[in-house]
């Protein structure tokens, strides 16, 4: 094994879409060109979005495309005293704060303005934990894989929330305290996820913890231009071999590695193996969107 590990974490809000299948086939060859392990982490902090069966749907769908992962399953509802020891640290550097704050409250700035950081405006009221974009890392600077050079001020985007007013943890920091955890050395994902990485940044500098390369790959778009998502409709990936042979090689298609015509029916083993040899991030097309 080399020192690269990478990841494929799906919320299990639904099934997964040919979408998804991108960022996870994406992810896999990337590590397993790279001669490294590739691991599931299921992010299921969230239960109200999360249904009965829908994480079990999603591995037997990577089952299905013959994307199998390495060790075990990590799953976040089990991780509450590790994401509550990361805040305490934020609260301990003054990082982090209690804010009172409603959507409603500041719905005519772009960002939340930040009212809260010197004292909870509405004390008694319930209270969500934010992140301070007015201090730490600036400007947050990083090299894309696929995207080249992103520069952001910290103050445009605002200070995001790290545990929602119900008790439940917020994606930006139980991401990077597994992303830590596990040692993930490449983090390959969506392009929709490519302005949360200030934050990530911010958190990994923060809690001084490593820092991952990060390969962003273009959105499939529908027909109207929405990204394909389980909100927009998008059709649920198939289980049958005969449907999961012919979209595994869309898929390989769609991320540039142009595959021979001879594979658009061959079995998924023998697709893989294919890509497995010829994977080159490079030959990626640096566009935000494009068609499915």
């Amino acid at each position: 094994m080399t020192g690269y590990r990478g990841r494929f974490a799906p919320t299990p809000s639904g099934a997964l879409h040919f979408g998804s299948l991108i960022a996870a086939l994406a992810s896999f060859l990337d590590a397993r060109r790279a001669g490294g392990e590739w691991l599931v982490r299921i992010e299921d902090i969230d239960p109200p979005r999360c249904p009965a069966g829908a994480a079990d749907t999603i591995l037997r769908q990577l089952e299905a495309f013959g994307l199998h992962w390495d060790g075990p399953i990590r799953w976040q509802h089990d991780r509450d005293a590790a994401y509550a020891a990361a805040l305490a640290r934020l609260e301990t550097l003054g990082l982090a704060y209690p804010c009172s704050c409603s959507r409603k409250q500041w719905r005519q700035y772009p960002v939340y303005p930040g009212w809260c950081r010197e004292g909870v405006l509405e004390p008694g009221k319930p209270v969500a934990w934010r992140l301070r974009s007015d201090l730490g890392l600036h400007p947050v600077i990083w090299q894309d894989r696929l995207f080249g050079e992103q520069r952001f001020d910290p103050a445009e985007l605002g200070d995001v929330v790290l545990q929602r007013k119900d008790g439940l943890w917020a994606y930006q920091l139980a991401v990077v305290v597994d992303d830590a955890d596990q040692d993930i050395s490449d983090v390959v994902r969506g392009f929709d996820l490519l302005d949360n990485t200030p934050w990530q940044r911010q958190l990994q500098h923060a809690l001084a913890l490593p820092e991952p390369r990060y390969l962003h790959l273009p959105l499939i778009v529908n027909r109207e231009g929405q990204k394909l998502s389980k909100q927009n409709l998008a059709p649920a990936l198939p289980l049958a071999d005969s449907e999961v042979r012919p979209l595994l090689y869309r898929a390989l298609a769609a991320l540039d590695q142009a595959p021979p015509a001879e594979l658009s029916t061959a079995p998924v083993d023998e697709q893989l193996a294919w890509a497995n040899g010829q994977w080159d991030p490079h030959r990626i097309r640096p566009e935000a969107h494009r068609r499915e």
